[in-house]
């Protein structure tokens, strides 16, 4: 489904993010990509939804090489990934059915399948309790599950996960690495980047080691080994 071919990104000031990165993600896999800070994790995930360019190489969704697509295809494309990133990117104005609901409208869906949809997805991430909460009147973890509730809405085909529990505590952590595979396991691909050695024990399953812009290790029942 994805395939990262030979992908190079060096930014303006000639930092070099990426260096002739391959590997390829099946459909309904768990992928863990691990590395310390400035490894290169979330260049990968911003070159897949095309918040980046490559400096060189391609990346594919499915035969498609996204960055040679139109707006349109993209925007085909980018509503098929849902994306959670370290900090939450909530709208702060908005409840929590607000903030899932906009993005249920972006996607096109009637207010009928909004009204339905939110309280399914957040019984799922154990939050329907707080559906008229505002951001401010909840906890780190809460935030973020809102933050996967709005990610999966929709449906997509795939989840990224960009350090979704960098400002977590470990019993967040766990509940929302327990949420990611979960999602996992009804059939969502999950790109998840982490350098915290307790989610990779946790979710176990291929991880992807990255060390300077490489691919250093791509073991199917991997360890965190840094």
């Amino acid at each position: 489904m994805i395939y990262y071919d030979k992908v190079t990104k060096v930014y303006p000031d000639k930092s070099i993010a990426l260096e002739e990165v391959t590997f390829g993600v099946e459909p309904k896999e768990f992928v863990t990509i691990v590395g310390h800070s400035g490894a290169g994790k979330t260049t990968l995930m911003k070159l897949l939804i095309a918040e980046e360019r490559p400096s060189g190489g391609a990346v594919f969704f499915e035969s498609s090489n996204i960055h040679r697509l139109g707006k349109r295809d993209m925007s085909k494309i980018r509503r098929r990934i849902g994306t959670i990133f370290q900090d939450y990117r909530l709208i702060p104005t908005r409840t929590v059915y607000e903030n899932i609901s906009f993005a249920m409208e972006a996607a096109g869906r009637g207010d009928g399948e909004i009204a339905a949809d939110v309280p399914h997805v957040l019984e799922l991430v154990n939050l329907g309790h707080k559906i008229w909460n505002f951001p401010r009147e909840l906890s780190g973890g809460e935030r973020q599950r809102v933050a996967i509730a709005r990610a999966i809405v929709n449906q997509p085909d795939i989840v990224i996960a960009d350090e979704p529990t960098g400002n977590l505590d470990p019993e967040n952590t766990f509940e929302i690495v327990r949420i990611l595979r979960k999602i996992n396991e009804l059939g969502t691909t999950v790109l998840l980047t982490t350098h915290n050695k307790g989610v990779v024990d946790t979710v176990g399953g291929r991880i992807i080691t990255m060390e300077r812009g490489r691919v250093v290790k791509d073991d199917k029942n991997g360890r965190y080994v840094l």
